[in-house]
């Protein structure tokens, strides 16, 4: 995910979600980055950090700052609805506790509770760079999230 500043969205999704630094905060710049995507942005160099949740393997989220490059808050104008990436989903063990503490923290919520929907409870969140975030709780934790069903 894009963000203006990489130490402060790390800084926010280790101390306020609670996720691990994988990979900290490190500048990318000259012939590697530019063979990977350098048909995609002119001379890219950017400070990159990879976060996650302990035991999650290769789910993890990559923050990316564009160094030298006037990023746009487009996103803070988006919809839910529109098309393209719409949210990160996020499962959780105690959706009140969790809430309760991101609440505390600052977080802003999208909505004003928690919503009992298909076998699992919600809630929506976004962060502080307008990426919209849905906190799941699972009614069968020893199941798959899409296998709440079952």
């Amino acid at each position: 995910m894009c963000v203006p500043d990489c130490e402060a969205a790390v800084a926010f999704y280790r101390d306020v979600l609670g996720m691990r630094v994988l990979s900290p905060p490190y500048v990318m710049a000259g012939d590697a980055i530019r063979d990977d995507m350098g048909q995609l942005v002119s001379d890219p160099s950017m400070k990159a950090a990879i976060v996650g949740f302990d035991d999650d393997g290769d789910r993890v989220l990559e923050v990316i700052e564009y160094l030298g490059v006037a990023g746009g808050d487009q996103r803070n104008a988006a919809a839910l609805t529109d098309h393209g990436l719409s949210h990160i989903g996020l499962i959780c063990e105690d959706l009140d506790a969790t809430r309760a503490r991101l609440e505390a923290n600052g977080v802003r919520f999208l909505v004003d509770g928690i919503a009992d929907v298909a076998r699992v409870r919600t809630t929506w969140f976004v962060d502080p760079w307008g990426v919209v975030f849905i906190l799941v709780e699972k009614s069968k934790p020893e199941r798959p999230y899409f296998a709440q069903w079952a």
